[in-house]
């Protein structure tokens, strides 16, 4: 999602260098929530990802929650659920400040 974005902005009339892109978007974007169509057709958020900030060139993130595939129903229906990957986010704060419950977010984790 990260390099699409950069590539995105590249096509633009305007000249930026690639760095100066990837530390604009590493400064505004703090999660990234992906959602894929499944083979079964429906469409599940299959990752979610923080974004931390810049090492280097690199933008730098951290997978928080994916969805793991267990099993399929008789009818294909796919079955799986969301796991923490045990992470403290460093959004955490951020989120605090704009409202939301502490047990809420520790239970995230």
């Amino acid at each position: 999602a990260l390099g699409r974005m950069e590539n995105m902005v590249m096509m633009g009339d305007i000249k930026i260098p690639k760095e100066a892109i990837s530390r604009q978007i590493a400064d505004s974007v703090d999660l990234i929530v992906q959602v894929k169509r499944l083979r079964d057709g429906s469409r599940r958020v299959t990752n979610i990802t923080e974004v931390i900030g810049m090492e280097g060139p690199v933008i730098v993130t951290q997978e928080l929650f994916k969805f793991e595939y267990l099993d399929e129903t008789a009818d294909g229906k796919i079955v799986g659920e969301y796991r923490s990957m045990g992470l403290r986010p460093y959004t955490l704060d951020k989120a605090k400040q704009f409202g939301f419950d502490q047990a809420l977010l520790e239970a995230c984790l």
